[in-house]
């Protein structure tokens, strides 16, 4: 189970280092946005020397943030990484499951390059980031069967579309509710998680705890960070609370007998309280695992 994806600048020894001791279930070297232009190459250098040195005892998930696939970079930040499995890369400015194919195509070659374990290297796509991918989320259904997840972002759509704003009094904007719905709508359409994007307001620890409380609730299974000090209260409210514990267990118990409707408390219960108690449980468990590593 993750529950927080930490990015990193893949041009920063320092920052990739210190990631390392962050609590983030997973991390992002990011060699797209948080790298200028004139440092991309620098930044692939950087960050392979760093994994060759440090790939065999992070324990971490290890994700990349690529160049997207319009810009005639990824083939280089994939030959420079792939040497090292990370666990997947994140696509950005994905166009749709057309993007996800293409990825996919290329990690089959990469694959055999560079035989590892027997896991197959994940995507996950940034998939709102333009006016245009957002007509796309329903073609990620059987995109690909490395698909993990879809993320949506806010800060290059709201470049894309002109919107001065995309938060507003401690609240998203209308147009960018909209994208965030509607890459949860996809990600379940696909049978993906949905990853909710960075902290609209970097340094406020109680929006941020709002803003991640609200995401899990409407169905996100995790949340990125930007900074260390956010991943603590993002892995807290993405982890069951022991009161959801208590009901998820009653309700497997209630339904025990294997019939199709149950009651608990005076109510009845039916297979999709199931499914969400089945849930709950095996996010326990996994959050459980973790801690006793």
């Amino acid at each position: 189970m993750i529950r927080s994806f930490l990015f990193v600048p893949a041009d920063s020894r320092r920052k990739l280092e210190k990631s390392l001791t962050s609590s983030a279930d997973a991390v992002i070297f990011d060699l797209e946005d948080a790298v200028a232009p004139e440092r991309k190459a620098d930044a692939r250098r950087c960050l392979a020397e760093f994994l060759a040195e440090n790939r065999n005892a992070i324990e971490k998930r290890v994700f990349i943030r690529l160049n997207d696939l319009t810009t005639g970079l990824t083939l280089d930040d994939l030959a420079a990484t792939m040497p090292f499995r990370p666990d997947g890369y994140v696509l950005p400015k994905s166009r749709g499951g057309c993007d996800v194919r293409m990825l996919g195509l290329y990690l089959d070659a990469f694959e055999k390059a560079y035989p590892g374990d027997s896991f197959a290297t994940n995507i996950i796509a940034i998939a709102t980031e333009t006016a245009t991918s957002v007509f796309s989320l329903n073609t990620y259904k059987d995109a690909s069967s490395r698909l993990y997840g879809l993320m949506w972002g806010a800060e290059d759509l709201s470049a894309d579309v002109g919107a001065r704003t995309a938060h507003l009094n401690g609240q998203w904007t209308p147009v960018f509710d909209l994208a965030r719905s509607m890459c949860l709508f996809a990600a379940s359409h696909a049978g993906v998680i949905a990853i909710d994007t960075i902290p609209a307001e970097i340094h406020n620890a109680e929006a941020l705890r709002l803003e991640s409380d609200i995401a899990r609730r409407d169905g996100f299974a995790a949340k990125a960070a930007i900074h260390p000090a956010q991943v603590g209260v993002i892995n807290e409210a993405f982890s069951p609370s022991a009161e959801e514990r208590a009901w998820a267990t009653r309700v497997m118990a209630a339904f025990g007998s294997g019939d199709g409707v149950a009651t608990l408390d005076g109510r009845m219960l039916d297979r999709p309280h199931l499914k969400l108690a089945t849930r709950l449980l095996t996010a326990t468990s996994a959050v459980d695992t973790k801690a006793g590593e």
